[in-house]
């Protein structure tokens, strides 16, 4: 992935307004799965895991990242739908 400057702008403001109880790049990695699944589920992820939501509100390479994952999700929950369902919701 390529940095643009309004992306290296965002990071550069993110790390001025930095807090203590944030969450590191590799630490909203370790949870960003638990995350999506509770999101795919409807489990309220953002209530439940409130620092990895912050931290890919304002991180642009872990929320491409996060939605990347959401996409593999979604297709392997599709994937595992009978196929009649899979036509049904193609209307």
């Amino acid at each position: 992935m390529t940095l643009t400057p309004d992306m290296l702008r965002m990071l550069v403001a993110r790390a001025l307004a930095s807090r203590a109880d944030e969450l590191s790049c590799s630490e909203c990695d370790a949870q960003v799965d638990r995350f999506a699944e509770m999101a795919l589920a409807g489990l309220g992820a953002a209530e439940a895991l409130p620092l990895v939501e912050e931290h890919l509100s304002g991180c642009p390479i872990c929320r491409e990242e996060f939605e990347a994952l959401m996409d593999v999700l979604r297709d392997a929950a599709r994937a595992e739908e009978p196929w009649w369902r899979r036509l049904l919701s193609r209307k």
